[in-house]
């Protein structure tokens, strides 16, 4: 199903029950926030804000806040479809004679719908305002959280060409508002807006911006897509074919760029590369920590153009799960038949919410020969945004690599510390705060598949010698202990049935998480553990996803896990305690996102007026 604009999908999701009205004045300031990720968290429905304070604009949040909205805005009803979609399109039959090439014709058909179709007009120049018209502020940009430095918006579809070549580039960058006709542009390093960037320095000229705010949701899902650099192949080919239709666009009244003729919002302006920079932050992040300040360009809007009647449509992340997390369950199934061209023994691979997308990569694998887990996780480090991937972790094809739960008792009875871990070196997200270095750090690759005598140390040469296809090595059998450990700082503590221990460590001292570790893996505790978790003083011992989160976002693997020898047959420790200066950190360590006591108090005492079901409180 296609949807003209985001209004006709909202319809649709009010009249199944999956959209709500709140009428009552809500703020912009942290108060939708707050309702917002309630509401994510407990599976409810969007929200349409008709009477935020200080705007005349109502404000939608949440509109693929579950897996089920997100694949009906994708026009399938579920996200696995993507993958036989995409699998039906790359594979043309080049043989076979007249019936091979009769065979394509359905498929070119889908193709043709990739090139968008220019239009003369469209909704999203029905107001426009220009010069001292322009003000921000009129918008219903949201401050999501208590450090931010500012108001965000957070849904921003950013256009930009490139000023050599002419192709263009939408991505989703953060844009803090800094005045009535400023913003930052939050253009990381591998970014294509700071390639652009960076050509229209050398011409010396400014670039060209346009921020399209709304659209069909298929183009909102492929401003986040990691696409690989294909020619021709674009944001608004990847909505035209997802949507089953040419996507409509038209020029900017104010820059010579193609703008979606059915956005709500359209920001057009420039950025000059001249300019000096602007420190932009801090900025509650999808990783669940804040992104300190930092230095970004300038987006100078000189134009704004809107429908006549439109809807601000804005997100939050944060802590997962988001509704950033099923966005990015969508791009793996739409990337998967490509990556198993490029790696065919892949069978499918998972991003948890907990890894928040590059930190923890989940792949389960055909097997044939020794070695091949090793061989998959390095080809997934050189294929596009997975190069920001921290930690992978391969599994027999047999494993469900979307239960969290299985593939980590996998890695218990088959991954070996030592033995089956390998850490390396390469580029990191610029989000990651715990890297050895902005953008660089290290990497952890876990063999959790069943190993072949080759791969065992065995000494014997093949497998007809062996006598058997498989090493026939006995599988570690968790052990639970009936008294815990008592160490110094440890706050909180819990085995787990699978061969984990969880721990909150109060940390005061360089060395302190190091310490804990050696003295675990001497303890008789540690003979039926085969991975000690050690998390931050925050940390819940109780809940393994948000124990996960914390860790796989504080530790630059090639740094903080260790293997360590134990009592049992070998300890992997796992540091995600914050580092200290002491420890060689440098940068600052950033904060936890929470919200204030005094907001949550406020959206609990205001839950009845906003006419939501206590089952989302």
């Amino acid at each position: 199903m296609a949807f003209p604009d985001i209004q006709s999908f909202m319809r649709l999701l009010e009249e199944r029950g999956e959209l709500v009205r709140v009428s009552v004045p809500v703020s912009r300031e942290l108060e939708i926030t707050e309702i917002a990720d309630r509401l994510v968290k407990s599976g409810g429905p969007a929200v349409l804000f008709e009477n935020v304070v200080g705007s005349d604009f109502p404000l939608v949040i949440g509109l693929m806040g579950t897996r089920e909205r997100t694949a009906l805005a994708l026009g399938v009803s579920d996200l696995d479809d993507l993958a036989a979609k995409i699998r039906h399109l790359i594979d043309l039959k080049g043989s076979g004679g007249l019936g091979g090439l009769l065979g394509n014709v359905g498929k070119l058909r889908d193709a043709m719908n990739l090139p968008p179709r220019r239009v003369r007009s469209g909704p999203a120049q029905e107001v426009i305002w220009r010069g001292d018209e322009v003000d921000l502020d009129k918008l219903p940009i949201l401050k999501c959280w208590p450090q931010d430095g500012g108001p965000f918006v957070t849904l921003p579809l950013v256009i930009t060409k490139d000023p050599e070549t002419g192709e263009r580039n939408m991505g989703m960058y953060r844009m803090q508002v800094m005045s009535k006709t400023v913003t930052g542009m939050h253009w990381q390093r591998h970014k294509t807006g700071t390639k652009h960037l960076e050509k229209a320095k050398r011409l010396g000229q400014r670039l060209e911006v346009a921020v399209a705010l709304g659209g069909d949701p298929a183009l909102i899902y492929a401003a986040t897509a990691p696409l690989p650099p294909v020619p021709g192949l674009d944001e608004f080919a990847v909505a035209g074919y997802l949507r089953g239709q040419r996507y409509p666009i038209m020029k900017g009244v104010t820059v010579d760029l193609d703008v979606p003729a059915n956005a709500e919002f359209i920001l057009e302006g420039y950025v000059d590369p001249q300019e000096d920079w602007a420190m932009e932050g801090p900025f509650g992040d999808h990783t669940g920590f804040y992104t300190l300040p930092d230095l970004y360009p300038r987006f100078h809007v000189t134009a704004v153009t809107m429908r006549e009647r439109p809807v601000y449509p804005a997100t939050i992340v944060g802590r997962p799960p988001m509704e950033d997390a099923y966005l990015i369950e969508a791009s793996e199934r739409l990337f998967l038949p490509a990556a198993q061209l490029i790696l065919p023994e892949i069978v499918d691979y998972h991003m948890p919410p907990a890894g928040v997308a590059h930190n923890l990569v989940f792949v389960s694998i055909k097997k044939t020969y020794p070695g091949q887990a090793y061989k998959v996780a390095n080809g997934l480090f050189g294929l596009g945004q997975m190069m920001f991937a921290k930690v992978i972790v391969v599994v027999d094809e047999d494993v469900t690599v979307n239960d969290f739960v299985d593939v980590w008792r996998e890695v218990v009875e088959k991954a070996v510390p030592g033995r089956d871990t390998l850490t390396t070196r390469g580029p990191t997200d610029v989000l990651d705060h715990s890297s050895r270095g902005w953008g660089y750090g290290g990497k952890l690759i876990i063999d959790a598949t069943t190993k072949l005598p080759e791969e065992v140390g065995s000494g014997v040469s093949s497998r007809e010698e062996q006598g058997h296809d498989r090493a026939g090595e006995s599988l570690f059998t968790p052990s639970p202990v009936a008294d815990l450990p008592n160490f110094d700082g440890v706050l909180a503590q819990r085995q787990t049935p699978d061969g984990y221990w969880y721990v909150a460590l109060d940390k005061t001292r360089p060395g302190q998480a190091r310490e804990l570790a050696e003295a675990f893996a001497a303890h008789p505790a540690a003979s039926g553990v085969r991975h000690l978790l050690i998390g931050d003083e925050q940390t819940d011992v109780g809940n393994a996803q948000d124990l996960w989160w914390t860790i796989l976002n504080n530790i630059d693997p090639e740094r903080d896990v260790w293997t360590l020898s134990s009592v049992g047959s070998g300890l992997l420790a796992w540091d995600g305690a914050r580092k200290l200066p002491e420890e060689g950190f440098v940068r600052e360590w950033p904060p936890k996102i929470e919200m204030t006591p005094e907001v949550q108090g406020r959206v609990e005492a205001r839950w009845h007026l906003y006419g939501l079901p206590e089952k989302w409180r």
